[in-house]
């Protein structure tokens, strides 16, 4: 067959094809509520765009078809331009693909009848490659606005990050996070640095996928060098935070301690950045380690809020409890931990020692007999005491 007669036949079926658009979209939109349980379940609303986004695959389709291969419009835009940006929020791609598989099925179902006679192939062939350019298409709105949808929700993530870090944690940062679909309840915000050869988007993302594998839901911020996450949806911070702390650079990954909720997360994130400044103290903390671990660190670094703790959790309840409690874990700890030297310069048995060590570990949950325990004990030692020391004239 020359070229003339394959124009003349293209021409013909161009004809039937244009005479025929006009039911198309009719009869898509009835195989289309026959098909799909997902469409009968739209607004009629939602149905309508479909409808004229049907319609306008159709029209394109019959546009596409009659002109030269070199001057073939743009797919996408003629197909999917018709539809409003609402219409994408709730009609996801393999519903997209649904509408474009049924709408060709109605082209197909009637191909004799729109061929024209010889044009059969050549009309299949085109359908073929029409449905190929409309996937593509498809495919390049959907990633136009996932990308569009990844920036903001990245610098929404970066407003909720900043928020809770200067402690504005008030009803706009709250909106910001419901925009990011945030829920989750506990919270604990965790500390550490990003790797120095990779971007921080990079170290982010990486950090997310961790987080799904871990079932926690995550929002992060970089700031410099250091990265502030915020972790949800687990009692048990420790386990939860490993696999995203594997995902930061080298340096210690300090935990906050675990609140109710985001609007309690700025005292989580401030006993993080604080202990992430303090770990420098305590080269061998295991990593990550718990804020609370490095309380005498933070403590002697000037962090208020480790002072307080120090005083109000574990000085106060010793001296509560009697002075013989605090004159025994002084001595022990001057003694170099001996129970005997301890026992010998109280003039007690040291079964009285053991006693009074115990119920120190009782009241504070920091046992005298470990050595980083002690050490926590001996700082807030001396701190209670200073809190306690008499106005100076």
């Amino acid at each position: 067959m020359d070229t003339i007669s394959d124009a003349s036949i293209r021409e013909q079926t161009t004809e039937r094809l244009e005479k025929a658009m006009g039911s198309f979209g009719t009869a898509a939109l009835a195989r289309m509520e026959e098909q799909l349980p997902w469409f009968r379940r739209l607004s009629a609303d939602q149905r309508s765009w479909i409808g004229l986004v049907a319609q306008a695959g159709i029209a394109a389709f019959v546009e596409w078809f009659k002109s030269a291969e070199k001057t073939r419009p743009a797919i996408a835009g003629e197909v999917f331009g018709t539809a409003p940006l609402e219409l994408m929020r709730s009609i996801k791609l393999h519903h997209t693909i649904d509408i474009i598989r049924v709408i060709i099925d109605v082209v197909e179902s009637r191909l004799d009848e729109l061929a024209a006679p010889g044009g059969e192939i050549q009309l299949r062939e085109a359908i073929l490659r029409y449905t190929r350019e409309v996937a593509f298409g498809a495919a390049q709105v959907y990633a136009r606005a996932a990308e569009t949808r990844a920036a903001w929700d990245a610098r929404l993530e970066a407003l909720v990050v900043n928020a809770v870090m200067r402690g504005e944690v008030d009803h706009g940062m709250h909106s910001w996070a419901a925009a990011l679909g945030w829920t989750a309840k506990p919270v604990t915000v965790v500390a550490g640095f990003t790797p120095e050869d990779e971007e921080p988007e990079v170290t982010i993302d990486q950090m997310q996928r961790a987080a799904r594998r871990a079932k926690v839901d995550v929002l992060a911020g970089v700031q410099g060098r250091r990265v502030l996450v915020i972790v949800g949806g687990t009692e048990e911070p420790l386990q939860a935070v490993r696999p995203i702390a594997a995902k930061c650079g080298p340096g210690p990954v300090v935990i906050g301690p675990l609140v109710d909720d985001l609007y309690a997360s700025t005292a989580s994130a401030r006993a993080a950045m604080a202990g992430l400044a303090a770990a420098c103290g305590w080269p061998d903390a295991p990593r990550p380690v718990l804020a609370t671990e490095l309380l005498p660190e933070r403590a002697l670094d000037g962090d208020e809020a480790a002072r307080r703790y120090l005083v109000e959790e574990v000085y106060n309840p010793m001296l509560a409890a009697g002075a013989p409690l605090l004159d025994t874990l002084t001595t022990y700890l001057e003694q170099g931990s001996s129970l005997e030297a301890t026992a010998r310069l109280l003039f007690v048995h040291p079964n009285t020692v053991r006693y009074r060590l115990r119920r120190v570990a009782e009241l504070t949950s920091l046992t005298p007999t470990d050595g980083r325990n002690a050490f926590t004990l001996r700082i807030a030692l001396v701190l209670g005491r200073f809190s306690n020391r008499p106005a100076r004239l």
